[in-house]
């Protein structure tokens, strides 16, 4: 089974940079006016799953909470400093998480259009 994630963004060039730039996704496909669509997909070659973005002439009607969360499990506490070091470079600043699960075990970042990523170790 593979597994996809997708959402509608008002900035694609934003989100491409946050999560290929910033978080080290790599693009796995993109294509342009596909019934009015424009999308990319984000993730890593050989696993199943992926991120899809996409924009068009609608704007999103969602709207973020606190507990909408993607987790990245990152593989030692190297990659961990690493990546937040990135996201401080680019002025990306940590925001509390609510959940006190993650205000103990993981760094909360916002996306461009405000939706939570967690940067956390695997254990």
């Amino acid at each position: 089974m593979k597994f996809r994630v997708a959402r509608h963004t008002i900035d694609l060039k934003r989100i491409i940079h946050f999560y290929k730039n910033l978080l080290g996704l790599n693009v796995l496909g993109e294509f342009k006016n596909h019934a009015g669509y424009d999308g990319v997909f984000l993730g890593f070659q050989n696993v199943n799953w992926h991120l899809e973005f996409t924009v068009s002439k609608d704007l999103p009607q969602h709207k973020p909470d606190e507990d909408d969360l993607l987790v990245f499990y990152l593989k030692s506490i190297e990659e961990y400093e690493s990546l937040k070091a990135i996201f401080r470079n680019n002025n990306i600043s940590e925001v509390e998480p609510k959940n006190p699960y993650w205000q103990a075990n993981g760094t909360l970042y916002l996306d461009p259009d405000g939706y939570g990523v967690i940067l956390t170790i695997s254990k």
